[in-house]
């Protein structure tokens, strides 16, 4: 286990920019993540959210102004380090095709050096934690449902027990039945797990029932950083074009 544990914010963003061959995908992006808060990274495709992604695990380093884990600058971390830290949910789990469901799952904590007792016993915590029946540690990912392979890809990120999750569109491929349920029982875990979660998506009603607070992104720009009922209610132009592009929005917001 690494020591990402923080009793500060666990990630943040210090007037953050990112250019590419000149062009710029982030600007001056100041925000920062709690432990145990979700925030949902809001905004339609283009506007600098994967990249967010990137400079938090230095897969990226800013061009100008800091992205800090755990109090330090994702560039002074040492980068194995800091990624077996941070657990990652993508769509359709993004799991190993040729690793049985338990292999998947069981990746970090061996690479971490776990006993095989405590593995295997940390692989069915996380199936019943994720309402899987052990009986699918066997199969391969093409013999699961889109949403067992979602749950799957949760227990995986879990498996470490990492203080900081990032969770990139990781119910966007689902059917939308599916997806109301994950969504659930996401706000469910969370509320065990309290975990640091950058939750990123282009859909409103997402972000507002999973979000303790949202960012709005525009163009690699931070537009707005509020709260759900804030964002509901705010006049700001750009969050009142995203609120006018969703039907009653206010119907799915989380109740306190």
């Amino acid at each position: 286990m690494t020591d990402l544990a923080s009793r500060g914010p666990a990630i943040e963003f210090d007037r953050a920019s990112f250019r590419l061959n000149g062009r710029p995908i982030l600007s001056e992006i100041s925000l920062s993540i709690q432990p145990g808060e979700t925030l949902v990274l809001l905004g339609r495709s283009g506007s600098g959210k994967t990249t967010a992604l990137r400079l938090i695990n230095g897969l990226q380093l800013p061009t100008s102004g800091e992205v800090r884990v755990n109090g330090k600058c994702t560039a002074d971390w040492n980068s194995i380090q800091l990624r077996r830290g941070i657990g990652y949910v993508i769509q359709e789990g993004g799991l190993f095709p040729h690793y049985t469901v338990e292999r998947n799952i069981a990746l970090v904590p061996r690479i971490e050096g776990w006993d095989e007792r405590r593995v295997k016993d940390r692989v069915r915590e996380l199936l019943a934690m994720v309402r899987l029946n052990c009986d699918v540690s066997s199969r391969y990912p093409s013999e699961l449902s889109g949403g067992q392979r979602q749950r799957v890809g949760i227990a995986r990120a879990l498996a470490a027990d990492p203080p900081i999750l990032i969770m990139d569109e990781a119910f966007g491929a689902l059917d939308p039945m599916t997806r109301s349920e994950m969504q659930r029982e996401f706000l469910e875990l969370q509320q065990r797990m309290r975990k640091a979660v950058m939750f990123v998506t282009h859909d409103l009603r997402e972000a507002l029932l999973l979000g303790d607070r949202i960012a709005l992104l525009e163009e690699g720009r931070l537009m707005a950083n509020l709260t759900p009922a804030e964002f509901s209610d705010s006049q700001n132009p750009m969050v009142r074009a995203y609120l006018e592009a969703f039907s009653d929005p206010a119907t799915v917001r989380r109740s306190a």
